[in-house]
């Protein structure tokens, strides 16, 4: 069934309004952090060798290397999703717009920052 010409307009409308704001949202940082792409694989090698210390410690009967191995694997699995802070903070910190003039007003201030919001910056 198709939709008629006042439902297609305000689907249009909705789909403008969410690619403007959507863009807002996912180019704002939440809080600085991410994961690193370093940590990543440093937590995915440590897994790895988790899991063969784990192996060799279960088919030799050694129970202090398998609980090495699963502490090893912990380790790596924490490490790998543990985000960073340091290249986030920088970003944000070096975007912050020029202060505006001492002799202006509240609404002014106001009026600057919604402009900037609008413009994405």
């Amino acid at each position: 069934m198709p939709l008629s010409e006042q439902e297609q307009r305000l689907l249009d409308e909705m789909e403008r309004h969410l690619m403007r704001n959507d863009a807002d949202v996912v180019s704002a940082p939440s809080d600085g952090r991410s994961l690193s792409y370093r940590n990543i694989v440093y937590g995915t090698i440590l897994v790895l060798l988790g899991l063969g210390g784990l192996i060799v410690g279960v088919s030799q009967q050694l129970i202090v290397v398998g609980v090495i191995g699963f502490v090893v694997m912990l380790a790596g699995v924490l490490l790998a999703v543990t985000p960073t802070r340091g290249a986030g903070r920088a970003r944000v910190e070096s975007e912050k717009p020029a202060k505006a003039p001492q002799g202006s007003s509240f609404m002014d201030r106001m009026n600057n920052r919604w402009d900037r919001r609008q413009e994405g910056r």
